[in-house]
């Protein structure tokens, strides 16, 4: 478990993270806000039925990609959150921190772009 940062030096590790992923996806988003909050809602744990015992990292809220239709116009943008004191929580050291967010964050775009759980994990398989 690492300290948690202050929000501004949480911020700015998102921010790096983000310019590091660039190149994997980000530029692809689209009416997407990346934000952050110390921990979840509890209308967002009841939304996915979390128990008390789990930790939530981060969480994609809005439309995927892959259910955007032709209307899909003149909306709210999509949100990202990172949960700032769970990813603290995991964290053993500095790098590993500023990795989950990382990890975390890619993630959630996979989510963006109309990815399952399944087809995250797959992808995040070495090659065999």
């Amino acid at each position: 478990m690492v300290p948690a940062p202050t929000d501004e030096e949480f911020s700015a590790l998102i921010e790096q993270a983000t310019w590091q992923l660039s190149h994997e996806g980000v530029q692809g988003l689209e009416n997407v806000a990346i934000t952050y909050a110390d921990e979840p809602t509890p209308e967002q744990l009841q939304k996915l039925r979390m128990r008390g015992d789990q930790l939530l990292l981060g969480l994609y809220e809005g439309t995927p990609m892959t259910k955007r239709g032709m209307f899909y116009q003149m909306t709210l943008p999509d949100k990202i959150t990172l949960f700032k004191l769970a990813l603290a929580h995991i964290s053993t050291d500095d790098e590993n921190f500023r990795y989950n967010i990382r990890h975390t964050l890619w993630h959630e775009i996979a989510h963006f772009y109309g990815l399952d759980h399944p087809a995250i994990h797959a992808l995040e398989q070495p090659p065999q």
